[in-house]
């Protein structure tokens, strides 16, 4: 059975919400794109973070251990998405729902 927090973020990328929450003890402001489990099984999520708190620039691809996020809260506002992807994936390694396969194509 999925977490809360994994409920949370794959609703919150069928409404195409942001999410916001704290990560590795910093507020981050995302959009989550792909939902699944990483290659040693634990939920994850790759999203896009465009404001918050960050130890590199920002906006970035962030890929985050469900486990070890606190406070998710989804919100509604405009959603961002990254520029181009130079290199696949590597942060889900069996997905569940992307925003570019599955919500795009039912809208």
């Amino acid at each position: 059975m999925p977490s809360r927090t994994y409920t949370l973020f794959r609703n919150a990328i069928l409404a195409q919400q942001q999410v916001t929450c704290v990560y590795e003890g910093r507020y981050r402001e995302l959009c989550p794109h792909i939902i699944g489990t990483n290659k040693t099984g634990e939920e994850a999520v790759l999203a896009w973070q465009f404001a918050g708190e960050s130890s590199g620039p920002l906006p970035q691809w962030r890929c985050l251990k469900l486990a070890n996020v606190s406070g998710a809260r989804a919100r509604d506002g405009r959603w961002r998405e990254g520029g181009s992807h130079r290199t696949a994936q590597t942060c889900i390694k069996n997905i569940d729902l992307d925003i570019n396969v599955h919500v795009r194509k039912l809208r």
